[in-house]
């Protein structure tokens, strides 16, 4: 899913997960009924969109998230291209074997 994009059906996504609406909302500082009027198909604003997208499909714990994580990442990309791309990799290999362990 890309940056922004429209969330096509977010009661979906927090019935796969196997979350009540306060359980999901929450998460990302909305009120139950706000997200249940997102459900019934009131537009979210975009940085709601976001944030739905990083914690509940994306599974990033923005609790753990800090400003100085972002930096080390950019100076990595910057100065050290190839080891990055090495990095990413190797965690979208663990990432896949860890998804390909729990559908069994």
């Amino acid at each position: 899913m890309k940056l922004f994009e429209k969330i096509p059906n977010p009661r979906e996504i927090r019935r796969k997960l196997g979350l009540n609406q306060q359980e999901f909302w929450s998460r990302i500082g909305v009120t139950q009924s706000g997200g249940s009027r997102y459900e019934s198909g009131r537009n979210m604003p975009k940085p709601v969109r976001e944030l739905l997208r990083l914690v509940h499909i994306e599974q990033i714990d923005l609790t753990k998230v800090k400003r100085e994580d972002f930096e080390i990442i950019e100076y990595l990309k910057e100065t050290h291209p190839d080891l990055y791309k090495s990095l990413k990799k190797a965690v979208k290999a663990k990432v896949e074997g860890t998804e390909a362990v729990a559908a069994q």
